[in-house]
């Protein structure tokens, strides 16, 4: 595999003006029908951008194209100024870390579910690095649990620790916390907040929720029948009639 860019790289790509990702004409089709509408969208390096719309819009859609879990019947998907099938989908998924709406975690320890990601690229982390993700994400004597005994939200944790776990570039949220009550979602999108500040990340967050836009996101795209709708700043997305 690629290896990660370092900081110094990531500054390099920021000063280059090169957007964190760019679509271009995006469109797919499944089963005859076209649920993505050839949206052509740039997203800058350490933006948080919402994708809102109403339910059955395509938001979920097009966030796993940005991830190649599903594959662009048109159209093309630019990562950090290049087509992203110049990369392998490991790799890139690597780089742009994915947490779904409900944690799938492997079974077994909370360790063997962090460890999982590096060591596809001969990384071992060290039992230091393990307590400092799990500090990172307000699980501090996790490390030895099984999985099985957590929590949803606890699950929810170790899924977004496990994803940081490969030293992303930008996260792609879909519905995070909207499995979680709702202590615990504000809980988790504090922590979620907090982290993508503290890495510099770019991160893209399906959202339904448009109070929840609002507190994380400074950008947002609304899609609306698979096709962009508006883009811009969330104050203008979101009070747009």
């Amino acid at each position: 595999g690629i290896p990660p860019a370092s900081p110094k790289e990531k500054d390099v790509l920021q000063e280059r003006d090169v957007p964190f990702l760019e679509t271009k004409h995006l469109s797919w089709k499944t089963n005859g029908v076209t649920i993505i509408k050839d949206i052509s969208v740039r997203i800058e390096q350490e933006s948080i951008v919402a994708i809102i719309g109403p339910s059955g819009a395509g938001k979920s859609s097009f966030l796993r194209l940005l991830n190649r879990l599903s594959e662009p019947t048109a159209g093309q998907v630019c990562f950090q100024g290049r087509d992203y099938r110049e990369l392998s989908p490991r790799t890139l998924r690597q780089r742009l870390g994915m947490v779904m709406q409900l944690p799938h975690l492997f079974p077994g320890t909370v360790t063997y579910n962090l460890r999982f990601g590096p060591r596809q690229f001969g990384k071992e982390l060290s039992s230091a690095d393990i307590q400092k993700l799990l500090a990172e994400v307000g699980l501090k004597d996790y490390a030895n649990r099984d999985v099985s005994s957590l929590s949803v939200g606890e699950a929810q944790r170790v899924s977004l620790a496990r994803t940081l776990a490969n030293s992303p570039h930008g996260l792609l949220l879909d519905e995070p916390t909207s499995a979680l009550d709702e202590d615990t979602e504000r809980e988790v999108e504090a922590l979620i907040c907090r982290i993508i500040a503290e890495e510099r990340l770019t991160c893209l967050i399906v959202t339904h929720d448009t109070a929840q836009a609002r507190r994380m996101a400074d950008h947002a795209i609304r899609i609306v029948d698979g096709a962009k709708a508006d883009f811009g700043p969330i104050e203008e997305v979101l009070d747009a009639k």
